[in-house]
């Protein structure tokens, strides 16, 4: 069985319940939660995948403790390694940067070699730009829990289902 780990902040509310939805969909792996903040970066070469949380913070920045931990991982080959990210955002008030920092994490990662799993759609969205934007569409979940809560448990379903395709 493979084993999946699921990085996320245990201190923001709001991506360790997204989290916990993620982990409950995933059928036929071992998840380990694991605390973005408390990680040195040897946890990226021990997994067979990641899934990476990464709320959009202020004006389409990365969390502090992303910041603090990407110096560790910065000379890591990550070539045999798939990634998928999930964010959080808000898109009616921040709708020029929306879950920018999904697209600056999956960046980071695509130049360490590591292979980004979990595109999706961006139909049901409504934002003016995002760094998480490729060819149309989203290089992971992306979240409104401000203004499309409602959405959410049908798009991790989705997007989990997609994973255990992906992650094999």
């Amino acid at each position: 069985m493979k084993t999946i780990a699921l990085l996320y902040s245990f201190n923001s509310v709001k991506s360790a319940k997204i989290a916990a939805k993620i982990a409950e969909s995933l059928k036929g792996y071992k998840i380990e939660n694991l605390n973005i903040e408390s990680c040195k970066g040897g946890e990226f070469l021990l997994y067979d995948g990641y899934i990476l949380s990464v709320p959009t913070w202020f004006d389409g920045e990365l969390p502090n403790y992303w910041d603090e931990i990407l110096p560790a991982l910065e000379n890591l080959d990550l070539s045999a390694k798939k990634i998928a990210l999930y964010g959080l955002g808000d898109q009616k008030n921040y709708p020029e940067n929306f879950c920018d920092a999904v697209g600056i994490l999956g960046d980071f990662f695509s130049e360490r070699g590591a292979q980004i799993i979990g595109h999706t759609s961006r139909q049901g969205y409504e934002f003016e730009s995002s760094k998480a934007l490729r060819e149309n569409l989203l290089i992971g979940l992306l979240l409104d829990q401000e203004n499309q809560s409602k959405l959410t448990d049908e798009r991790i379903q989705k997007w989990t289902k997609q994973l255990e395709l992906e992650f094999n």
